[in-house]
């Protein structure tokens, strides 16, 4: 069917068309998918996508709710890891979802507890008031958790109109000229960047997470990818210079934050430790893309053929259905704990401790190379974004250059590792990456920017 390379002679076959339902099958879901993760609309002057008029439309109608729900759901998740530890339950043992689901290691448990105890603590206002305060554990469950829990839930139901029906086969044979001599990805690694473009950060890393665990990214792969397309979006964008009083030059400020991010995304993959990362897949399904384009042949229409080829192995709608529905259970129940737990234990080091604060020292003399204005107060600024990506916003909004808040504002979007968020995501992943090569990616991408980001700056404002 479609475009066959015969390996014995080196020949392509065309077929020269494709039955009207084998198209649909590919086109419609595709164009679905596309609409609700990839094409900008403007809503009440906020650019967002579909799935982000969703997931406003749920969290505004039923927001007061969430951290009491969310919090019974940490609960659970804790007392049921609990028990299966203590004792034996067969039913659960017997599912494979459910074993999967409540059959942890001791450290996740550990975690799973810790979230449940200091989503309690801060949704009833008791306990250490480091944990409950509403710079610590207010933020991860008021703030953060209501935004994930929606947004995880319509991207896990959704994201299959992207992964199953062939539309990252189409655009990975179409654009990989492209992707892989800028950075040596697959081309289907545009998508997770649009997406995350348009959307959310934390559906990048969900959308290269599934292509991970499916055979279709290395671990190499997996890992640049993760840690340099995850990019915030454009409404996120917004709200950053906006509270850091950027908003009237956000078409500048935004600009910048690309070219940081596209030097980065060069830069970074090319260095240790992502350079290191082995070119192998994921065990248990082995290498499953192909994107090669056969002599003869037009990536078009190798690309059609790889996305039909893709859409004519869905056999049941409602198996994609029911898979969707398990990752949304899976996220609230396995990942919410650990964003509760880490999110708030990164915060309380940042608010609470000094410890960002010693390591921007060795960060103040380079910023007074590159002529940053009160550097002593701008370097914490930049480093605290590994804790969280609002916090840079928070601490640089009381500065008074312009210049400098505009370098803060612009390094808290493109440094990209930030723990509260995508760095738990990312540890929790099966993906190999490790707290400290987060760090380190940090660190790298914190140099790499930081100059492209003054440069830009000196130029704006001059």
């Amino acid at each position: 069917m479609g475009v066959k390379q015969l390996k014995a002679t080196g020949e392509v076959s065309v077929k020269q068309a494709y039955t009207s339902k084998q198209l649909v099958k590919f086109l419609l879901p595709s164009l679905i998918g596309v609409l609700l993760f990839l094409v900008p609309i403007s809503v009440n002057g906020k650019v967002t996508i579909g799935l982000g008029v969703l997931a406003d439309g749920l969290q505004g109608a039923i927001s007061e709710y969430i951290p009491l729900f969310m919090t019974s759901v940490l609960g659970v998740s804790a007392l049921g890891s609990l028990l299966v530890k203590l004792v034996p339950v067969p039913f659960i043992k017997k599912n494979e979802f459910l074993s999967s689901l409540f059959d942890v290691s001791p450290l996740w448990l550990a975690l799973r507890v810790i979230g449940a105890v200091f989503a309690i603590f801060t949704l009833l206002e008791v306990g250490p008031e480091v944990i409950s305060s509403k710079l610590t554990g207010g933020v991860v469950l008021f703030d953060l958790i209501p935004v994930l829990m929606v947004w995880f839930l319509f991207a896990s139901l959704f994201m299959p109109l992207l992964l199953e029906f062939g539309l990252m086969d189409f655009i990975g044979s179409v654009v990989r000229k492209i992707m892989y001599p800028l950075f040596k990805l697959p081309g289907r690694s545009s998508v997770d960047a649009v997406a995350s473009w348009m959307g959310s950060g934390t559906v990048g890393v969900l959308l290269t997470t599934q292509q991970y665990e499916s055979g279709y990214y290395s671990k190499r792969e997996a890992a640049v990818v993760a840690t340099n397309f995850s990019i915030a979006s454009i409404a996120f964008s917004l709200v950053i210079a906006t509270f850091i009083g950027m908003d009237h030059m956000f078409v500048e400020f935004y600009f910048t934050v690309v070219v940081c991010g596209v030097v980065a995304a060069i830069i970074c993959p090319r260095i240790p430790p992502l350079s290191l990362k082995k070119d192998t897949y994921y065990e248990p399904v082995g290498k499953q893309i192909n994107e090669t384009v056969p002599e003869g042949v037009s990536s078009f229409r190798w690309g059609i053929e790889k996305a039909v080829e893709k859409a004519g192995q869905v056999k049941s709608i409602r198996k994609v259905f029911v898979k969707g529905v398990y990752n949304v259970v899976d996220i609230w129940f396995g990942l919410i704990p650990l964003v509760m737990a880490l999110g708030t234990v990164a915060l309380v080091v940042a608010e609470f401790t000094p410890v960002f604060t010693y390591l921007s020292y060795p960060l103040v003399p380079i910023l007074n190379l590159l002529q940053i204005p009160e550097a002593g107060a701008a370097a914490p600024a930049i480093l605290v974004g590994f804790a969280d990506m609002f916090l840079p916003a928070v601490i640089g909004s009381g500065i008074e250059s312009e210049i400098t808040r505009f370098v803060i504002a612009v390094m808290s979007l493109t440094q990209l590792i930030y723990m509260s968020e995508i760095g738990i995501l990312l540890i929790k992943s099966k993906i190999p990456i490790t707290f400290v090569e987060l760090f380190v990616i940090f660190l790298q991408r914190t140099i790499i920017t930081l100059p492209v980001a003054a440069l830009m700056a000196h130029l704006l404002f001059f």
